[in-house]
Order: C-alpha cells, then sequence, then structure tokens
C-alpha cells in the first residue's frame, strides 16, 4: 500500500523540479530532477516523441510521457533478490515503426536465475507479445554478476553484457554465457560471423569471453564496442571488445583475490589487458560516449557512473586523463546516458532519482 501510495503522488507532481547549478569541469551545468520517488532504479531509455523508460530492479518499467509518470504492463516477471531484477531497457533506433522495446532481466528458473533478454511492443502503455530472446541455459541461486547491459548496432544486431553469476571459472567455458559478451540478430539468431559458430561445443552466440561482472556498455563514435566491468577488490576495467578475444577473467585481473593472499597476474598470454583499470575498486555501472552535441568538449569523452564513490567519471577519448562530477546527487549512479539531444541523464540510486544533466542557461 504504501508504494502505491508513492505512484500516485508522483502522477500528480509537476515535472522537472527546479534545476541546481553546478561546477563540471571549467563549465557551471545545470542538474535537474527529472523523475523522483524511484525505487533502485536500474536503465534509462528514450523514446523518439520525448517520453523516458526507466527499469526498476524490483520488475516495474515506469514511462514518463509529457510529465505524467505510469507503469508499463506485460513486464516478464523478474528473479528479484541480489543483484537480479528488471535490469537494462533499450529503444532501438527503428522505434517509430517497429515499436519494439528490449528488456535484460534475471529470469527465474529451475537452480535459481539467469540473464536474460527478451523483445514486446509498447502499444498503449503494456508490452504486447513479450518473448524471449536468449536465456541462459543454466541457473544459479547465488545472487551476483548477472551483467547486463543491450547495444544495438548499426549492423543490426545486438550486443548483450552477461555477468560470470559469481562463478570466475565458467568465463573461460566457451560452453556456457557466463563471463561473456553475447552478440545476436533481433530475432535472437545467431549472426553467421560469430567468432565460434564453427568451433564444437561453443556457444555461437558468444562475441568475447573472460569477462567478470560487465554493467556497463557504449558504442564510440567509430562503432567500437566498450565495457566496464568490476574487479575483485581492485581491478575494475573499461576494455575495448574485440571478436574472438579473451579478456582473462579469472586468469588475470589488476584487483585481489577474495579471502585475501595473492594478487593474480596482470598480464598473461592469449589475453587482452583492460584498456584502463581502477585500484581501488569505483564499481563502474553505467556507460556513455558523449557525441559532443550540447558539450562540444566532451566529444569522444567516456562517461562512467560509480556506484562506490558517488560520481560520474569524465575519461578523455584516449583515456589518459580523468576528471570526476560528484555533486550532493550523484548517490550511486546506477547509469549515465547521452539523450537524443545531448544532454546527459543519470540514475542516483541513494535518492531515487533521474537527474538530467545540461549547459548553464
Amino acid at each position: 500500500m504504501i508504494r502505491m501510495l508513492t505512484c500516485l503522488i508522483l502522477l500528480a507532481l509537476p515535472l522537472p523540479a527546479a534545476a541546481v547549478e553546478r561546477m563540471a569541469g571549467a563549465r557551471t551545468v545545470e542538474v535537474t530532477p527529472m523523475v523522483t520517488g524511484l525505487d533502485a532504479p536500474w536503465s534509462i531509455g528514450f523514446l523518439p516523441d520525448g517520453g523516458v523508460l526507466i527499469s526498476e530492479v524490483d520488475g516495474r518499467l515506469l514511462w514518463l510521457d509529457a510529465g505524467a509518470l505510469r507503469e508499463v504492463s506485460g513486464v516478464p516477471k523478474v528473479w528479484d533478490a541480489g543483484q537480479g531484477g528488471l535490469l537494462d531497457v533499450m529503444v532501438p533506433s527503428d522505434f517509430a515503426e517497429s515499436r519494439e522495446i528490449f528488456l535484460s532481466y534475471s529470469k527465474p528458473m529451475q537452480g535459481g536465475a539467469g540473464t536474460a533478454l527478451g523483445v514486446g511492443r509498447l502499444i498503449g502503455g503494456r508490452l504486447e507479445g513479450f518473448r524471449d530472446l536468449f536465456v541462459m541455459e543454466n541457473g544459479s541461486r547465488k545472487g551476483q554478476h548477472f551483467g547486463s547491459r543491450i547495444v544495438e548496432v548499426p549492423d543490426g544486431t545486438l550486443y548483450l553484457t552477461v555477468g560470470e553469476r559469481g562463478d570466475g571459472a565458467l568465463a573461460q567455458d566457451l560452453s556456457r554465457a557466463n563471463g561473456s559478451v553475447l552478440r545476436l540478430n533481433r530475432d535472437g539468431t545467431i549472426p553467421a560471423d560469430n567468432p565460434f559458430v564453427d568451433q564444437p561445443d561453443a556457444l555461437p552466440a558468444i562475441w568475447s569471453y573472460g569477462h567478470r561482472n560487465p554493467q556497463g556498455a557504449a558504442l564510440d563514435g567509430q562503432g567500437r564496442l566498450w565495457v566496464n566491468e568490476h574487479g575483485p577488490q581492485g581491478g575494475d576495467e573499461i576494455n575495448l571488445v574485440k571478436k574472438g578475444a579473451n579478456y582473462g577473467w579469472p586468469l588475470t585481473t589488476y584487483g585481489e583475490n577474495y579471502g585475501g593472499g595473492r594478487f593474480a597476474p596482470m598480464t598473461l598470454a592469449g589475453t587482452e589487458p583492460p584498456a584502463h583499470q581502477w585500484t581501488p575498486s569505483i564499481a563502474p555501472s553505467g556507460y556513455a560516449i558523449h557525441s559532443g552535441r550540447l558539450f562540444p568538449e566532451l566529444k569522444g569523452a567516456h562517461l562512467i557512473g560509480s556506484l562506490k564513490f558517488d560520481y560520474i567519471a569524465v575519461l578523455s577519448p584516449d583515456l589518459s586523463r580523468e576528471t570526476q562530477w560528484q555533486w550532493p546527487e550523484t548517490g550511486r549512479v546506477r547509469d549515465v546516458v547521452e539523450a537524443p539531444d545531448g544532454a546527459i541523464w543519470f540514475l542516483s540510486v541513494i535518492d531515487g532519482v533521474a537527474y538530467r544533466i545540461a549547459p548553464a542557461r
């Protein structure tokens, strides 16, 4: 009943609320709360008519439309435990024609839950005909490391990041989706040029492997895929994802093994080293590579949320320089997204708010 009352209050609130000016490097920006009262928000997706979709881990998909907030029905049942729940929401470039919305989520199954990707058509506030495109074959009762971000590629395929579900060794097992980046066609079929389609006993959807828990993914201006992922007690990584590459987990990491003891080796033949790493861990989540629209000085910059230290990391295009946007609003940043107009939106888990950053007027 309390949750229902919160929703009713939200619907009555005028949006957006007043902006607050903040310094972002040498520029003054306005940070505006756009949606308040959220419960563990995870992802933002933008509709071409100006609407906004926001996922919450408890299984709710919210739709901000012309200042009114409502809940979308027809969302799949999720395994709302640990880090699981309703995760990423992706609005494809052809939404105006297809009406399709893609969701990643922790799907209940025998043995616990696994990461799943599905799609439905947003019609009149409901996801019609929702169906799964990919589901992990084996469930686990562990509550951690689902991934999972969805990225649309200009060639019509999709990338899906999948965590290793707390079992590091499986990230090196090509017969399992654990700890991998998958590449799928929009209908869930496998692209013929995936790297392991002709390898016996390999999962043909795998594009790269040896990942730990990639919770951020973005394309750069050249169409290359980048992911950020959580390391163990240090060694959070940014990786430029290459076809068929092994990113080393758990064989190699800058982090320290849990339980104390030795550090794993930082480099290992046959694996790709990270393009950037953080020790101590910042707990990265969400990823945007800015187009330069609205913020020309940020063209090509990597923007990544920190769940641990409550800031947005802003890295230069070559990852050699990092600044931090840290304000009272940046409490456990879960997602960072560039809106169609070039503004930067982010989700703060601490206060349950979707904020918009734009140049001060």
